[in-house]
């Protein structure tokens, strides 16, 4: 009976063993809310885990760190944690686009609508801080349709500018968003893609 039990904590150990940090952080601290939320806003969108979400930095560095990085882009205001903490690895500043424009914001602004949360977004950024020919990597903390990944990108493009690829944290696999960037040629890194979740019995099951 006893060698038993332990070969079932051995395999959980090994089940889990196969799962990246993030993931591991998801399953003990992630909330699965009907209509497939997922709530992780203890350590990443709404309190920032900072030694955590830095190891996350570590990883996209790891991922991104053979191409030239001149800047990341992001989005308020959940983007601009992942995106400082990678930045203090690549050496590099951090740009925000605001959704909208406040009024202490340049007037000479970059402008696309986004739509998240069944709302359309004005995204905006000066054009003093994104620039012809830099190269740029992009990054948010959820793809989801990827509506707000594209905005970026279409910012990007009316600079100028070359992305060099799209780091996020959690993706969901399920609503498409990812794989259509990735169809079209975009570089979609994920440290996380879900591919299905069920409030009910709180399982999670990863890509």
């Amino acid at each position: 009976h006893g060698s038993a039990w332990q070969a079932v904590s051995e395999m959980r150990r090994s089940i889990v063993g196969e799962l990246n940090l993030l993931q591991k952080k998801i399953m003990k601290d992630g909330v699965i809310k009907a209509g497939n939320v997922l709530k992780v806003d203890s350590f990443l969108n709404h309190q920032i885990d900072v030694p955590f979400i830095s190891e996350l930095g570590k990883e996209f560095k790891k991922l991104f760190g053979d191409r030239q990085v001149d800047k990341i882009l992001t989005i308020e205001a959940s983007g601009i944690g992942i995106a400082c903490l990678t930045a203090v690895y690549f050496g590099v500043p951090v740009l925000f686009a605001k959704k909208s424009a406040g009024s202490n914001m340049d007037k000479d602004v970059y402008e696309v609508k986004s739509f998240t949360h069944n709302k359309v977004n004005h995204v905006v950024a000066s054009k003093k801080y994104l620039n012809a020919g830099e190269h740029i990597l992009i990054m948010d903390d959820f793809l989801a349709n990827g509506c707000a990944v594209q905005g970026l990108i279409d910012l990007v493009k009316q600079a100028g500018g070359i992305v060099e690829g799209v780091g996020i944290c959690i993706e969901k696999g399920f609503q498409g968003g990812g794989d259509e960037l990735r169809a079209s040629g975009i570089d979609v890194k994920s440290l996380a893609i879900i591919e299905k979740m069920d409030a009910e019995t709180g399982t999670i099951t990863f890509r």
